[in-house]
This record gives structure tokens, sequence and C-alpha cells, in this order.
């Protein structure tokens, strides 16, 4: 019964590094009554990721001419409250721990000081065959002082 306990308690992990971006609820990522679709919040993690690897100079772009694949083998939502139509949002997306062959991030979906949604992701770092590869020691996160970053203490 630990076990489950344990299973269901979020993880309190210090972040190495957080990184922030502006998201406003598009008109096709809505149902018919204008709450934002449940299928949408990952492709936004996907944004957070993206764009904290751009801040910390680097692309996804120039990982996959490398060799360098990142997919995702873990997905964790919780909803909390809905997001709708043309709400300004702030993703928080945190470089949790990249280990030799992945890489976690956690995230917060806010609206204003009212927490929307949170996520987790781990990402396996392949080969061009979809082997694990240790992840490359290229910067994953942001340096402090970029747009939107801040570091953990």
């Amino acid at each position: 019964m630990a076990g489950a306990a344990t299973r269901n308690r979020p993880e309190t992990r210090e972040p190495i590094a957080v990184h922030a971006i502006e998201v406003r609820a598009r008109y096709p990522e809505c149902d018919p009554m204008g709450v934002v679709h449940h299928s949408v919040y990952p492709v936004w993690f996907e944004m957070g990721r993206t764009e904290m690897l751009r801040a910390a100079g680097g692309s996804y772009r120039d990982l996959e001419a490398a060799g360098v694949f990142l997919a995702v083998v873990h997905l964790e939502v919780r909803y909390r409250r809905p997001a709708r139509y043309d709400d300004v949002l702030r993703l928080e997306t945190s470089l949790l721990s990249p280990g030799p062959v992945k890489i976690e991030h956690a995230y917060r979906l806010l609206r204003g000081d009212e927490l929307l949604v949170e996520g987790r992701t781990t990402l396996a770092c392949l080969d061009r065959s979809g082997r694990a590869q240790p992840v490359p020691g290229t910067s994953l996160a942001p340096t402090a002082g970029q747009p939107g970053t801040s570091l953990a203490p």
C-alpha cells in the first residue's frame, strides 16, 4: 500500500532551471464551449521544451542533424482548471534532471496566479536507429539573464 501512496504523490525535486513562455489559447485549440481541448497541453509542453533549449543556445534541428533524437517516453498531465479561448497563459518549463540517457521536465500552466495544469515528461535520447545514447554534453538549460529564465538556487 505504501507504493500506491508514493506513486500518487508528486515528486518535489528542485529544478535545475526554469524557463517561461506566454501562450494564448487559440480558437482551433478549443471545443465548442470555448474550453481548451485536453490534447493541446502536451503540444504546449513541447513548445516550452523547444523554447527552453533555444534559450540555452541550442535547437532540436541542430541536435537531429548531429544524430541526437529526443523521444517522449513518459507523459503526465494533471488538469486542475480549464483554460479558455483567448486566455493569455504562462507556461513554466522546468528542467529537472538530465540523466545519462534521459531528460525530465515539469510544467506549470498558469492564468495569472491560478494554476490550471501541471505536467511532466521524460525524454529518451536516441540515435538514428532508435537505440539509447548518452545525452550530449551541450547545454540543455538556459543561463541566468536570458528572457523568461531563472535558475534554481
